[in-house]
């Protein structure tokens, strides 16, 4: 063999050794760390990052009593379980009304495994959502909030939840469809809802349906009993919109503000656009106004409308807030001091009566709790109705219980008063009401008659 054809095999050689060096240095590479780069995939990451704002529920509630047993035995008393999401570190949870509906105790299982004892504060039984709160020593972990308004079939998804008792069980799938309808029952209608093959069991109600970035696009729903890969879960967008709707009413039982949010333009706008500002309120002595987006309140940025509700929580009257907000093209800083709820010149019946055509009364707690086997926390008696107006149209009668509003219940006159003096009233008539009569609850909807032209 020739120097000249020695070469080129003496270089083929070298640089088959050091490609063969490389491959070996790279399994080795692989082997010292197990692989664990191979198997931490974008859906382990996903559930990384919201695992810890995932909590269980269980309960116990009453079945009521069919005809075949004696109203005496007040029903059987069976064991509910659900999921829910930590939307405030505070322990504010957000989950499926019906699974603490009509449960005697709440019960939750955080992620690190303490349990805690639930209340419920807020309900939306028509879109199925609620709020429950626990006291945790320590601040809980968030999940991260993604949006439903840009959803594709054919993405894939993941849920968790306490499926059959199983805390933390993981499934995946895809996006199936979007905007479905489905009928429960014939008190329960969900609209717009996301369809998944991923398996949403008994259990994972109220629990998160992720996106592979593991922010929740929707409130889990188990719906179809033995569907084999058909699930379905509320929207995010819908979720958040009910979630403030249902914050706001308990923050308005303690502190006052006087703004009132309208929803962004598109979902990619940050902060919460002020639709309305009530006069002469905190609000307007701050110098807020329509139009404007607030971006930040003290150190909490607002991303959405639900982050302002979160910063409202938990505070009393005097206490100031330092506002931040974008009024186009500037952007400026805002004092806020939050006041007692107003005391109005009008008694607070006064609305209902001109309005709707009743007189309340309010019903002591422990004679209410007497009285009524309900989930219910509170009422009205109904004492007197005016003829012809809209209650009388709808049946009502003295001697009803008032105990719910649209979203809100209404344990007080200042519930009824709150309802009935919102800027948004006329695109909520008619409002749906909720009644009990005996052992019975009952609903219908009540038309908006203008103050003006009400009789007296």
């Amino acid at each position: 063999m020739t120097d000249r054809l020695a070469r080129p095999v003496r270089r083929l050689a070298l640089q088959i050794g050091a490609l063969c060096v490389i491959c070996c240095l790279s399994i080795l590479s692989t082997a010292g760390t197990d692989g664990s780069e191979l198997r931490n995939t974008p859906i382990v990451k996903a559930i990384q990052r919201a695992r810890g704002a995932v909590v269980n529920i269980r309960g116990e509630k009453t079945i009521v009593a069919t005809d075949h047993s004696s109203p005496a035995d007040g029903g059987r008393r069976v064991n509910g379980m659900g999921t829910g999401v930590v939307i405030d570190q505070r322990g504010y949870i957000l989950t499926n009304f019906h699974v603490v509906d009509g449960v005697r105790e709440i019960y939750v299982t955080t992620a690190d495994g303490r349990r805690h004892v639930a209340k419920l504060v807020a309900r939306d039984m028509e879109t199925d959502l609620a709020i429950i709160k626990i006291d945790s020593a320590e601040p809980l972990p968030v999940a991260p909030m993604g949006t439903s308004a840009d959803l594709m079939p054919g993405e894939t998804v993941i849920a968790v939840g306490n499926a059959y008792g199983y805390e933390h069980t993981v499934t995946r799938g895809i996006i199936s469809a979007l905007h479905r309808e489905v009928q429960v029952n014939d008190s329960q209608f969900y609209k717009d809802l996301i369809q998944t093959d991923a398996s949403i069991n008994p259990g994972n109600s109220g629990g998160p349906l992720l996106n592979i970035e593991g922010e929740m696009i929707g409130i889990n729903v188990a719906v179809r009993a033995g569907a084999q890969g058909i699930g379905f879960a509320i929207p995010v967008d819908k979720a958040a919109e009910v979630a403030v709707k249902l914050l706001a009413t308990h923050n308005a039982q303690n502190t006052w503000v006087g703004v009132e949010s309208s929803p962004n333009a598109s979902s990619a706008e940050k902060g919460m656009l002020v639709g309305a500002v009530e006069p002469d309120s905190p609000a307007d002595a701050a110098g807020l106004a329509a139009g404007d987006v607030i971006i930040a309140v003290d150190d909490l940025d607002v991303l959405r409308p639900l982050d302002f509700q979160r910063a409202m929580l938990e505070r009393k009257a005097g206490e100031q807030l330092r506002l931040k907000v974008r009024r186009a093209p500037d952007s400026l800083e805002l004092d806020l001091t939050l006041a007692d709820l107003p005391s109005r010149a009008a008694p607070a019946g006064q609305p209902a009566w001109e309005l709707l055509g009743v007189e309340l009364k309010p019903i002591p707690a422990e004679d209410f709790r007497k009285t009524y086997q309900t989930r219910y926390r509170g009422g009205l008696l109904v004492t007197a109705v005016r003829p012809h107006s809209p209650a009388d149209k709808q049946g009502i009668v003295p001697g009803d219980a008032l105990v719910g509003m649209h979203i809100w219940e209404t344990a007080t006159l200042e519930n009824v008063a709150y309802v009935l003096k919102r800027s948004d009233l006329v695109t909520l008539s008619p409002v749906k009401f909720f009644i009990l009569r005996g052992d019975e609850t009952l609903y219908g909807f009540l038309p908006v008659v203008p103050a003006k032209t009400a009789q007296r």
